[in-house]
């Protein structure tokens, strides 16, 4: 008995995961779909309880400007209570998705890529989150009172559909969102060797175009909201050439160290 324990003690990582069936796997992934599905089911009907409150606290940034706001359908305010409830589950729900993830692939990984893994999920996460509040905080206000500026000294009155504000809204906070995973995904491709630093280094000019080029896409059909997401793209990606730099060199001087330990001693 004491035998058979020990060679259970030294049984590999990973091992026990690797003797599954695919029907045990297969039985795994559905049990850990539907504790996700259930969460954001429940985190949703939660989120409908504060919607009100979020969608007055989105608008009170406008009306801080000078926007006024309508619904121009009978169900238009009902839908975007609805909409702002699914995007609270589902901001929720993202790091129990997250965790489910990092479980299921988990004994299947080495020690450093397990790490790596779990690296990932924790700084893409904060990245997006802090992306989100970037977006709150500087760009948003910046933007509206730009935008708004525009009818200054005319006639025209900003009086704003809650559907297209709500929607600039949250398009802004996803790109910001987005944007900011930049650094995470040159940190996890260099790691990987699929990218190295003297190529981002190199190709910084046709970078700089592209990023330009990117942002009057996902962005709204005006200069400055175009601008105002290429400045932070360009600054990320010059904030991912010095990350990546030092993970290099931490991991060259990591092997030459491993190098020298392992040579025999005379």
């Amino acid at each position: 008995m004491m035998k058979k324990q020990k060679n259970n003690a030294k049984r590999p990582h990973g091992q026990e995961r690797q003797t599954m069936t695919l029907t045990g796997h297969l039985k795994e992934l559905r049990n850990r779909l539907a504790i996700c599905i259930v969460c954001l089911i429940v985190s949703s009907l939660a989120g409908l309880h504060f919607a009100p409150g979020l969608v007055e606290l989105l608008t009170d940034i406008g009306k801080s400007y000078g926007y006024s706001y309508v619904f121009l359908a009978p169900q238009e305010l009902l839908m975007q209570y609805f909409s702002i409830a699914l995007l609270s589950g589902v901001c929720l729900t993202v790091p129990v998705i997250l965790y489910h993830i990092w479980a299921f692939v988990h004994p299947g990984l080495r020690k450093n890529e397990d790490t790596l893994f779990l690296a990932a999920i924790s700084s893409g996460l904060l990245c997006f989150v802090i992306g989100i509040i970037f977006a709150y905080k500087i760009m948003l206000p910046f933007m509206l009172h730009f935008l708004i500026g525009i009818s200054a000294g005319t006639e025209i009155v900003a009086t704003i559909s809650v559907q297209n504000y709500i929607s600039f809204l949250l398009t802004i906070f996803m790109i910001f969102g987005i944007v900011f995973e930049l650094p995470v995904i040159s940190v996890l491709l260099t790691q990987m060797g699929l990218l190295k630093v003297a190529w981002m280094r190199k190709g910084r000019r046709v970078l700089i175009v592209i990023i330009f080029v990117v942002a009057a896409l996902i962005t709204p059909p005006d200069i400055v909201s175009q601008i105002m997401v290429a400045i932070p793209m360009i600054g990320l990606y010059e904030l991912s050439i010095i990350i990546c730099s030092i993970l290099m060199r931490f991991r060259k001087k990591t092997a030459r160290a491993e190098e020298t330990d392992e040579q025999p001693r005379t």
